[in-house]
């Protein structure tokens, strides 16, 4: 879905990311590679394919939009190295036309030997155009830019008239600053309470949905 916001022209993608189209730049929060890895070594038993759905879904995002670059929101890597920092290697080396950013977050804490490896560049928070990128929407921002962050995997609760509920991923876009969901698997989800104005954004069936707002009491 197209969508513009505070002077920025952008796309929200069904696989949970966004591309702004005049940066060239595909955005990706939270992928939290090699999760799949820490459950099964704790004894829960995910799937492994899940691993493999994340990567298809990055490599599928990267051959369809063509950006020059890829930032991650944070969060790449859930916790200490294992093979699926590997298999990011291999599609890292796939697309070296491509500029890969990382704004570092609270789950990145591999050496910095493993980002230089594969020529990923880290920053602290990243400014594009008029918007800060951050991982924790709480860190400070400059003044007079739109911040955009991950790290809390928005979730919106949508109620039938049934009483029967569900909460769906979503991106939120507030006055001052945006959170995009999670993209990879087994993330969970923080339900957000929408303030007037806001536009909120659910994905659904393979499909992203503007969440239209309740209508004012006659």
């Amino acid at each position: 879905m197209k969508f513009f916001w505070r002077g920025e022209e952008m796309e929200l993608n069904e696989h949970k990311a966004l591309f702004f189209p005049h940066h060239r730049a595909l955005v990706i929060a939270d992928l939290h590679l090699g999760k799949v890895n820490h459950f099964r070594r704790a004894g829960i038993a995910v799937p492994t394919r899940a691993n493999d759905h994340n990567t298809e879904r990055l490599i599928q995002l990267i051959q369809s939009y063509r950006p020059e670059r890829v930032i991650f929101l944070g969060d790449l890597f859930h916790s200490h190295y294992n093979e699926e920092w590997e298999v990011l290697g291999q599609i890292r080396k796939h697309f070296t036309h491509v500029a890969f950013e990382l704004v570092r977050g609270n789950h990145d804490i591999l050496s910095e030997r493993q980002y230089e490896r594969w020529d990923i560049a880290v920053h602290a928070s990243l400014l594009l155009g008029t918007w800060c990128l951050t991982h924790d929407p709480a860190e400070a921002h400059t003044d007079g830019c739109y911040q955009l962050s991950g790290h809390v995997h928005p979730g919106i609760r949508l109620a039938g008239a049934g009483k029967q509920s569900l909460v769906l991923p979503c991106f939120w876009w507030g006055q001052q600053q945006g959170l995009i969901p999670a993209f990879g698997s087994f993330t969970g989800l923080a339900k957000i309470t929408p303030r007037k104005g806001d536009k909120v954004f659910v994905v659904a069936n393979e499909r992203v949905l503007e969440l239209m707002p309740e209508p004012a009491a006659v």
